[in-house]
């Protein structure tokens, strides 16, 4: 088949939407959640899970602040190549680090690709008591260490795109509140 003028392509905007917060703040059930709204809406859309990541992309990698560093920016360079082929990507990683976080977002700004950061703001104190992966309980038994937010820095975002405190919403609201920022975006 030829391309013809014709044959037009859908405009489509991709966009990163990253959700940075402590770990079992509830990042993941938002993303999934939104994924699930924007699919039933005809979007192209990708989940980048962190725990995947770590384990095909990023193999090898520890957790010391370089490796973390590394980490982030392997996510964010695969993120805005799918942003900017029309994909609504959904990334809840941790990215504890200001400095991980900017060098993402400047990736994006240098390709003209759309990104927006979501805050996942729950205290550490309503993460311990979810603590989905053990993780919390692990650290206090002295069986791991460097969990992020305990004794391991979490750098807060100064200026989010978008706050979300779970502890005082449902997962949809939560997950409303990003696609009305999208929407607000001109991303939808």
């Amino acid at each position: 088949m030829t391309y013809t003028p014709e044959i037009q392509e859908k405009e489509v905007t991709g966009a990163t939407i990253w959700l940075t917060g402590l770990p079992s703040a509830g990042k993941t059930t938002i993303a999934y959640e939104l994924a699930g709204r924007l699919r039933a809406e005809g979007h192209r859309v990708e989940l980048l899970d962190g725990d995947e990541i770590r384990e095909f992309l990023s193999a090898g990698l520890g957790f010391t602040r370089e490796d973390r560093h590394t980490n982030v920016q392997r996510i964010g360079f695969v993120a805005e190549l799918l942003a900017s082929n029309g994909v609504k990507v959904l990334v809840p990683v941790i990215a504890p680090y200001a400095d991980s976080r900017e060098a993402v977002r400047k990736r994006h700004q240098r390709e003209g690709t759309p990104y927006v950061e979501v805050h996942v703001a729950t205290p550490v104190e309503v993460c311990s008591e979810r603590d989905v992966k053990g993780l919390y309980a692990k650290q206090a038994a002295g069986e791991i260490s460097g969990l992020t937010g305990v004794d391991d820095p979490y750098e807060e975002p100064e200026t989010p795109d978008l706050r979300i405190e779970s502890q005082n919403q449902t997962v949809q609201e939560s997950a409303a509140a990003v696609h009305t920022l999208l929407g607000e975006r001109g991303l939808l």
